[in-house]
């Protein structure tokens, strides 16, 4: 009975030593696998760097994938706010711009970070279009005196007073009519409806003016193209760098009212033809 225990405990020591043994060689093999298999990847990536930078990416894009998700920001006005401000430092500004943008928030009382956006974006639309500048300012100071939120009687809009229900394609492009009242894109648009009336003018500034004020088929514009080319002046002379004559400040021009026989306004009626 003895040895038949001890011969059952041989043997199951023997199998044991057998398996750890086993385990042992199968673990070394296959570290010496893992170091070669190392080794040979190691020599693709240097011989191959398109393998090492498409391992690379791989790599990133596995980490940023299991990268947790940030915490969720308070809801408010902060986070986005400074994305939806037209402002912007007048000191960045080119030494002429900066002048006009000053001038002009002195005159029409109206804060001079705003106005440095409208200010360059005038001048880039004015090189693109071959428009001065300052005319394009001119309009927005007498149609609204830098209000964006501007309408008149007859529902012309924003900065440079746009028929909006006349020229609503214009601003299906920003996102659709409410569009209206954002200046950067009133100011676009203005200036296409600008080009078109002076085209219709047949080239002639003081003819597109009218055109643009709804007075082309009129006698008298009410004075509104005189008003524009004067402010146009001295915007020029501020932007070269001299000082205009005192002026007094400008107010946005009167519509021009439509004879009593006719119940639509003259404004409505002509713009709708560009």
């Amino acid at each position: 009975m003895n040895k038949a225990l001890e011969a059952v405990s041989q043997g199951m020591r023997t199998f044991v030593s057998d398996v750890v043994d086993g385990f042992f060689d199968v673990t070394h093999n296959s570290f010496a696998l893992l170091g070669l298999a190392i080794v040979f990847a190691a020599l693709a990536l240097v011989a191959r760097p398109d393998l090492r930078e498409s391992g690379e990416e791989h790599l990133i894009g596995w980490l940023q994938s299991r990268k947790p998700a940030p915490e969720s920001e308070p809801t408010g006005l902060e986070p986005t706010a400074i994305e939806r401000t037209t402002a912007a430092d007048p000191l960045d500004l080119p030494r002429p711009q900066a002048a006009v943008a000053y001038w002009l928030s002195k005159k029409y009382r109206v804060a001079v970070e705003p106005l440095s956006v409208l200010v360059s974006e005038a001048f880039d639309i004015g090189k693109r279009t071959k428009l001065d500048p300052t005319l394009i300012l001119a309009i927005m100071a007498v149609e609204s005196s830098f209000n964006p939120f501007a309408q008149s009687q007859v529902g012309a809009q924003g900065l440079m007073q746009v028929m909006t229900r006349v020229h609503g394609e214009k601003y299906e492009s920003a996102g659709g009519t409410m569009t209206a009242f954002d200046p950067v894109t009133n100011m676009r648009v203005g200036v296409k409806v600008l080009q078109e009336c002076i085209a219709r003018a047949g080239g002639s500034l003081e003819g597109g003016l009218r055109y643009y004020v709804g007075a082309a088929n009129l006698n008298d514009d009410g004075g509104y193209a005189s008003k524009v080319m004067a402010e146009h002046e001295r915007l020029r002379q501020v932007a070269n760098g001299r000082a205009p004559a005192p002026a007094p400040r400008t107010q946005a021009a009167p519509t021009v009212p439509a004879p009593k026989s006719e119940p639509a306004p003259q404004r409505i009626a002509l713009l709708s033809d560009s």
